[in-house]
């Protein structure tokens, strides 16, 4: 892309030259190893930075994405025009008795840890979730039986006009794996959770345990975006798609993995076409076997090459 230098000026203005970078290829930001080039990847180092990120967006009418850290997402061949906002800088993680606030931009794995070394309970879930906070809270993920919500008490978002905006989790609509933050457009910056006090070696042994059924079970040593899909009501989709013989089915570099079903893998520099035909293929597949739609829990964003 031939690039807009008044954007670009603008946007060293509000943050430095080394958070905006162009034409930067975003396989290098998603788990996956797949995706085309952003016009501008923009890295901000606090919440004024990405208000005013926010509002230049709006007056130069300008297409804005948010990119947490890639984990449950696949961006297309063809990359992302306008302003990709990556908020990894905002990271930090702070402890007051059994409340932790968490930035955005820290892995929600690192908040389970901070809770531990505090001996506090509640986020054991979270220890194996590959997400950051805000993309934790825009999904309301979960694993092993507990969820986002479950310890969730507020946030502090940007709203689309660049506002601070301060939200109680009732107010986020928290369901299975959803919430109402991309309905609002909210940008999260930071998450508050009410944790209770508990015993060390106890809470431990529930990380390592579920540590444990996590890398025993996923195909951990291949990119993928975790878990394609939803849990479908009375169903599990890694049984659905083993059951349909899937396991090893491949489309290009793109593998439905041979140890968890409900994964697919990039063996072989798959292209996104590839993988996200692959989702498309097993989709159909269970459709045509069980009569069951599988919904679709991994985000595609971007365009087409």
């Amino acid at each position: 892309m031939e690039i807009n230098h008044h954007l670009y000026d603008k946007l060293t203005e509000i943050t430095s030259k080394e958070n905006v970078l162009v034409n930067e290829e975003l396989r290098n930001h998603t788990y996956t190893k797949l995706g085309g080039d952003a016009d501008f990847y923009v890295t901000p180092e606090n919440y004024k930075e990405v208000q005013d990120i926010v509002k230049l967006a709006n007056r130069e009418n300008t297409a804005f994405t948010l990119l947490g850290n890639g984990s449950n997402l696949i961006v297309k061949d063809g990359g992302i025009r306008g302003i990709v906002l990556n908020l990894q800088k905002l990271n930090e993680i702070k402890t007051d008795e059994n409340v932790i606030v968490a930035q955005s931009g820290a892995r929600i794995i690192d908040v389970s840890r901070h809770a531990l070394e505090r001996r506090l309970t509640g986020l054991e879930f979270a220890c194996g979730i590959p997400g950051s906070v805000g993309g934790a809270l825009y999904m309301n993920a979960g694993a092993y039986g507990g969820e986002i919500k479950d310890v969730l008490t507020s946030a502090v978002v940007v709203t689309k006009e660049g506002e601070l905006l301060t939200v109680s989790a009732d107010e986020l609509d928290l369901a299975y794996r959803k919430s109402n933050i991309p309905d609002n457009s909210y940008i999260v910056l930071e998450a508050e959770f009410s944790l209770k006090n508990g015993k060390f070696d106890e809470i431990k042994a529930i990380m390592d345990d579920l540590t444990y059924r996590r890398e025993s079970k996923q195909p951990l040593e291949y990119p993928s975006c975790g878990s394609v899909f939803k849990r479908p009501p009375g169903y599990f989709a890694g049984k659905l798609i083993q059951d349909s013989h899937l396991q090893g089915k491949q489309i290009g570099g793109a593998q439905v993995s041979r140890k968890h079903a409900g994964f697919i893998v990039n063996i072989d520099h798959a292209t996104a076409s590839e993988y996200i035909d692959l989702i498309h293929f097993v989709q159909n597949a269970v459709k045509d076997k069980f009569g069951v739609a599988l919904e679709r829990e991994v985000r595609i964003i971007g365009e087409d090459k």
